[in-house]
């Protein structure tokens, strides 16, 4: 099947152009260029009329725990560790299947209506072993997102016994399961040991190994909070967590890590040298009070940066658009520098450079990209004003741009947001499923 989508505005190429139009086949951009002509060659095609919606690509989320968006508002305004016990620990070992995958359809509906097309979602909620895994995979498929399963490797003894595993455990159930979904174009599964905190060095260098095997990245919390760097360096001879990374061999192209606040010049210049990258959650970050990363520097040592909400319960809204704003402006207050993360930057990490970070052709309106984008209301408020030059509508989208604007969404080549709204799940359901869910877990 051949569509033919004729947006008011079109972003691709850093640019943004009227009368461009993308022609999606199946789940697949095939070519991008003038409406008329395209519409010439490929008479076939079924014409989707996209008049004064700024046609965007889909928004990459790179960081999230999709079971914490039912947890939001249980445990805010405390330090880290008291969050963690009174919100993750408290109540996870509570939730069965069925919450999970209620918790994971709500987190994935509300971050789809705010434009995010594919989520890496952090997972280590290991209750009901690999059942618990596919509870994920089946709210997204039924929600409609891109899936990457980041499945959490835990063998920490501290954390409820849901989250732990031993090494050989881990490796087995994330290896069953990325062989599974290989062929899927919807779900990748990846390994991701949790911490220097939460997992052994044994259990990270099982990780490093197994993303060697399957060819795909993992996923790593870095230098979070202050009290991680002081355990390594009191367990490891002085070593930071970059350095001891580095020591166990897993510091190379495969590598993403989560947050990198307390991270030495040494540190993230190593990284970059290596090819790592960096799942960069600003607004999570500011709400445990854990620090600011240093994202400039990040940029001139040549690290991948793409953008997360991390859970609802850290942050507590799930929008790749707010974490844009957010590191500009983040930014510009730590180095009093207005120029060191601009709009377009902001933009860049949201979409494409997030889709590079997961290994995924997505983030990009480009033939051979998958068919994943977001249509804005040009005429909404908060995207005014827009002259005929275009020229305010990326830094609108980044500064000022409310979740009201997104009027459609596209993943894989399906409708999942009509009118601002679900269109796979439907929105009340999911509301009425979380009111149930949390009377059964507060009890």
């Amino acid at each position: 099947m051949k569509i033919l989508y004729k947006p008011e505005f079109l972003y691709s190429n850093g640019e943004f152009s009227k009368n461009k139009g993308v022609l999606v086949e199946n789940d697949t951009i095939v070519e991008v260029g003038e409406v008329e002509a395209l519409s010439k060659k490929h008479e076939d095609a079924s014409l989707a009329d996209w008049s004064d919606l700024i046609m965007i690509p889909g928004t990459v989320n790179v960081h999230n725990h999709c079971f914490q968006s039912l947890l939001r508002g249980l445990s805010c305004d405390r330090p880290f560790l008291e969050w963690r016990d009174e919100a993750l620990y408290k109540y996870s070992p509570r939730l069965q299947k069925e919450h999970i995958y209620g918790g994971a359809v709500f987190a994935f509906g509300e971050m789809m209506k705010c434009g995010v097309t594919t989520v890496s979602d952090f997972f280590y909620l290991h209750n009901f072993g690999v059942e618990s895994d596919e509870m994920i995979v089946k709210a997204a498929k039924d929600v409609g997102i891109r899936l990457v399963l980041a499945r959490t490797m835990y063998d920490w003894d501290g954390a409820p016994k849901g989250y732990q595993e031993t090494i050989e455990e881990a490796v087995e159930n994330t290896r069953m399961l990325a062989n599974k979904y290989k062929n899927n174009d919807m779900v990748t599964v990846i390994p991701a040991p949790h911490s220097l905190h939460a997992a052994s060095v044994e259990m990270v260098q099982a990780g490093h190994k197994l993303a060697k095997e399957l060819g795909t990245c993992f996923h790593i919390h870095v230098a979070e909070e202050p009290f991680e760097v002081e355990q390594v360096k009191e367990e490891h001879n002085g070593l930071t967590p970059v350095e001891l990374l580095d020591k166990l061999g897993v510091v190379d192209e495969s590598m993403v890590i989560i947050h990198g606040v307390w991270l030495k010049d040494s540190e993230i210049k190593l990284i970059g040298e290596r090819g790592g990258k960096l799942a960069y959650c600003p607004s999570s970050n500011m709400f445990l009070a854990d620090g600011i990363t240093d994202i400039v520097n990040m940029m001139k040592s040549g690290v991948k940066i793409g953008l997360g909400s991390d859970g609802a319960c850290s942050n507590n809204r799930i929008s790749v658009f707010e974490e844009m704003r957010m590191v500009a402006l983040l930014q510009k207050a730590k180095t009093l520098d207005a120029m060191c993360v601009n709009y377009k930057d902001a933009f860049k990490m949201g979409t494409e450079d997030g889709g590079e970070l997961l290994g995924l052709p997505v983030g990009k309106i480009e033939a051979g990209y998958k068919a994943d984008f977001v249509g804005v209301n040009m005429n909404d408020m908060s995207m005014q004003p827009i002259s005929e030059s275009a020229e305010q509508i990326l830094p609108n989208l980044v500064y000022s741009m409310q979740p009201t604007a997104i009027e459609k969404v596209v993943v894989n080549g399906r409708l999942t947001v009509n009118g601002g709204k679900l269109n796979t799940v439907p929105e009340g359901e999911i509301v009425k499923k979380v009111q149930r869910i949390m009377k059964e877990i507060e009890g």
